[in-house]
């Protein structure tokens, strides 16, 4: 999926995406995408560990990325994310979220999301779903 134009937009105005230091990646399928983020003081507890806060706004956010890419001119927000966090990321390593399309319909899309550290080891798996809307001519 390609999100080079998407990744302009997010670079070019303050957001969550930014501030907590995401980075979205084109990847060679049309049903999926990807981002990195770097576990540092902006997304981190107060322990130390990634915060499961931000790992579920990473996942709604690169499910956001893709279902805009495949919606040109539609605002995709989302309505729903669930996940399970299965295992603590230290700070200094950096997450990778795998995002699959596993429904696309007219108004709604649902993402699997798969958070995984630099070892590969799972660390949380959601799910989003986002609604489309159609913005007026």
């Amino acid at each position: 999926m390609d999100i080079e134009a998407i990744k302009q937009i997010i670079d070019n105005t303050p957001n969550l995406s930014t501030a907590l230091g995401m980075e979205f990646l084109s990847t060679p399928e049309d049903d999926t995408c990807m981002a990195r983020m770097r576990v540092d003081e902006r997304n981190r507890q107060p322990f130390g560990f990634l915060s499961g806060g931000a790992s579920l706004a990473l996942a709604e956010n690169v499910a956001g990325v893709g279902s805009t890419a495949l919606c040109p001119g539609c605002a995709c927000v989302g309505i729903e994310v669930s996940g399970s966090h299965v295992q603590a990321v230290s700070e200094g390593d950096t997450v990778t979220a795998y995002a699959r399309l596993s429904h696309r319909g007219n108004t709604l899309h649902v993402w699997n999301v798969d958070i995984r550290n630099s070892a590969d080891e799972l660390i949380s798996t959601v799910r989003v779903t986002n609604y489309i809307i159609k913005r007026a001519k």
